[in-house]
């Protein structure tokens, strides 16, 4: 949107959704984050050809100016041979072309300089029937300013129409003309209902702006329907109205590569609980994972590895940079090169080596200290090879550790029943010992509805316009989305309420 308004000349844009969706949030917004304080207004009640350039600048850098040019000059030069005398003679129909033809040539010609006045064509045909003091207000407002660009939001169109007995496309065909193309302003138009009612030919931006429920929680997106001369690389996004402000959601992380990775200080544990490592998590959790306690996170099937991992990594590096270990059994798709290499960037030296234990199902054998190759197991040697584990996963001071288990991995290896026999006794060792336990679930596991009984927590990682969301089943939440944070930069996440 900054992209779009930010071109040569003026832009309009309509903006329209159903009521309580967000529009005045979105327009205020706009307001702090591109208008001057002297040059940016907001109106409240409760292509011509001059912009052929600006919106197509590819049209002076190739030879399709010089085709154009040609081709208008030789039509120009033809009608004109014979002097002004020539053109009146002609037909009605052809003096209306010709007249075109100028206009076009016109704006094709040298480029003009910035206005210094604002054209009323458009607003003094209006004004004949009806004084509009407000318009006409924003009009000197606007002219005052100039040559600077200004920005006028109106909050509502329906408004300004209803008041004044207009029709709402006269209306903003009068902004379009005297306004954006006449006097390079950026007018964006709120639109109190979800259809634009055939006036989207007339402006240059639409976007809609929809509220839904999932699961019975709000969600709320955003559709870039039209930007013209503005490429939109992704039309739909998840947005949130959280502390009154107009906040789009899942955004590419920065490219941190090349950057020293800090070291993870660790998040101090409150009585009885675990921090996960993300402050906002913590809060939502009343803490954080209560010591003992098994969770579960249902993944849905759109949501990538990454994504989720965006939310177990401070939770496994505040465990390892407290002395602490974790054994895991990784779902399918999850590499342990890439968690190792993940979780090394931000601990000491050797700490994963040491520390982690990787129960792999389908491994003979390994060179790595970090693995154990349970394929090649009885079920005698597979017991005193976890023992050996858990060991290493405590250290010399025999602290607690965290149990992190796949349950795809087990059910598909396995069966589910013993799958489930497997997680039982997990489930027992876990409160006994004080461990932490966390569950990843896939998308139609057999397992799924006996081991959610058995849970403490129940939370549903899902996929909302490429933003990556969780939302608790046990305890309710509201939904959240998950991304970095962007003072701290990666490991650090946070949570950001959908509202």
């Amino acid at each position: 949107m900054i992209a779009f308004l930010s071109g040569r000349g003026g832009r309009s844009l309509i903006v329209k959704g159903g009521a309580g969706t967000g529009k005045t949030t979105f327009g205020l917004e706009l307001l702090e984050r591109m208008g001057k304080p002297a040059q940016s207004y907001y109106l409240s009640t409760r292509v011509g050809d001059e912009a052929l350039y600006r919106q197509f600048p590819w049209l002076k850098a190739t030879e399709m100016r010089a085709r154009i040019l040609d081709a208008g000059k030789l039509f120009l030069d033809a009608v004109s041979a014979g002097g002004k005398s020539a053109t009146a003679e002609l037909p009605e129909a052809e003096q209306k072309k010709i007249a075109a033809a100028r206009e076009m040539m016109r704006s094709f010609g040298e480029e003009r300089g910035p206005p210094t006045r604002v054209d009323r064509t458009h607003l003094h045909a209006l004004l004949k029937r009806n004084p509009m003091p407000e318009v006409e207000n924003v009009y000197n407002r606007v002219e005052k300013a100039l040559p600077e660009k200004s920005l006028l939001v109106i909050d509502s169109l329906e408004g300004v129409t209803h008041k004044y007995g207009l029709e709402m496309e006269e209306f903003v065909m009068a902004l379009q003309k005297d306004l954006v193309e006449g006097s390079n302003t950026n007018v964006v138009m709120i639109l109190e209902k979800p259809e634009a009612g055939g006036i989207e030919y007339l402006v240059d931006g639409l976007i809609s702006i929809q509220r839904e429920e999932l699961d019975e929680r709000r969600v709320r997106h955003m559709r870039l329907e039209k930007l013209r001369a503005t490429a939109i690389g992704r039309p739909r996004y998840a947005v949130t109205l959280n502390e009154g402000r107009f906040e789009a959601l899942g955004f590419l992380q920065p490219d941190h590569v090349g950057t020293t990775p800090p070291a993870w200080r660790p998040v101090a544990d409150p009585d009885r609980f675990y921090s996960t490592g993300i402050p906002d998590f913590d809060g939502l959790l009343g803490g954080g994972f209560r010591r003992g306690s098994f969770n579960a996170f249902e993944v849905d099937v759109n949501v990538g590895i990454d994504d989720y991992y965006m939310l177990f990594t401070p939770t496994l590096l505040n465990f390892l940079s407290q002395g602490r270990g974790i054994i895991a059994v990784l779902a399918a798709g999850e590499s342990h090169e890439k968690l190792r290499e993940t979780l090394s960037r931000h601990t000491a030296p050797h700490v994963f080596d040491t520390r982690v234990r990787i129960a792999d199902y389908t491994a003979n054998e390994t060179e790595l200290s970090y693995i154990v190759p349970m394929a090649r197991f009885g079920r005698d040697e597979a017991l005193r090879a976890m023992v050996t584990a858990e060991k290493a996963a405590r250290g010399p001071e025999n602290k607690p550790f965290l149990e992190y288990t796949a349950f795809d991995t087990l059910e598909s290896l396995m069966g589910d029943q013993v799958a489930i026999r497997m997680y039982f006794h997990g489930v027992q060792r876990t409160k006994l010992v004080g461990n932490l336990g966390i569950g990843l679930l896939k998308p139609g596991l057999l397992v799924s509805s006996e081991i959610l009984n058995m849970m403490d927590t129940y939370f549903r990682i899902i996929n909302i316009d490429n933003a990556p969301c969780i939302y608790g089943i046990r305890p309710r939440t509201t939904i959240y989305s998950i991304s970095i944070d962007r003072e701290k930069g990666p490991p650090h996440a946070r949570l950001t309420p959908i509202v």
